[in-house]
Parts: C-alpha cells; sequence; structure tokens
C-alpha cells in the first residue's frame, strides 16, 4: 500500500517522533505523555509551536503504524520534515520519552535503534544521548 503522507514541520516531526517511541510497545504510559507535554511546554525548540497539532501528529504516527511499512513511511516523513543539524535533536527527545517511566523495553530500544540508524547519528554520540537521558530519568 502506498501512503499519502501529510506535510510536516520541524516540529511536528519531532513530536512524532516522541510518540512513535511512546506507542512502540503498545502502551503510551502516563509518564511517557507527561514527558512529551513537559518537553514541548519547556523546551526552546517549540517555543512557537502550536500544541493544537500535537493531536493530529499523533493521529498519523497511530495510523502509519497501523500499516505493515508504517515505520519506513514514518522514518521518510521525519527526514523529509526535519533538516539534518537536529537529528541529534530528535535522537535526544526520543531518549528522554522512552526513559521517561524509568524503563526502555525492548520495542522502545529497536525503534530507537532504528532511528539512530536512519538519522545516521555517530554511535558514540548516541551512546552518550542514551547515558544522558538515563541519568536523567533515574529514580533513587
Amino acid at each position: 500500500m502506498t501512503l499519502d503522507l501529510p506535510s510536516f514541520s520541524a516540529c511536528d516531526a519531532l513530536v512524532a517522533v516522541m510518540v512513535a517511541v511512546s506507542a512502540s510497545d503498545q502502551q503510551m504510559r502516563t509518564a511517557e505523555l507527561l514527558a512529551i507535554e513537559r518537553i514541548v511546554d519547556h523546551t526552546p525548540i517549540f517555543a512557537d509551536y502550536d500544541v493544537e497539532r500535537i493531536r493530529a501528529v499523533a493521529q498519523t504516527v497511530m495510523t502509519l503504524f497501523e500499516d505493515e511499512d508504517g515505520l519506513d513511511g514514518l522514518f521518510t516523513l521525519i527526514r523529509a520534515s526535519l533538516p539534518a543539524r537536529l537529528y541529534d535533536t530528535a535522537y535526544v527527545l526520543a531518549c528522554d520519552v522512552a526513559s521517561a517511566d524509568g524503563r526502555v523495553g525492548d520495542d522502545e530500544l529497536r525503534l530507537l535503534t532504528e532511528l539512530r540508524e536512519e538519522l545516521e547519528l555517530d554511535r558514540l554520540h548516541a551512546a552518550a544521548i542514551e547515558l544522558a537521558a538515563k541519568a536523567r530519568h533515574r529514580r533513587a
């Protein structure tokens, strides 16, 4: 099936990455959803973002996940919408959402790995981002 992909802004693509990581294990946990809300509310890149778009972006991600080639469609959409200078930002946000509930499951790890590869991030840089996210969300 050929997907008719919407047009996304760079911020939409960042939101899509966060939603995808949260939904990757078929359980969008409250901690992950709150992390997305906090990130959008407090991260400078989202200063002018229309938060009303989050629902439409999330619905697009969920629709893509229902399709057999949905993950490829998601990555196509992200690469088309996100400038390369924001690839590491996308990975940072994805890792923060994945770590928000204190654990990163196998499905989330697989999606993070695929995202890192799709965005052609250096493995060492990605490891530093992952470690920082884990440290930020560690419980006592």
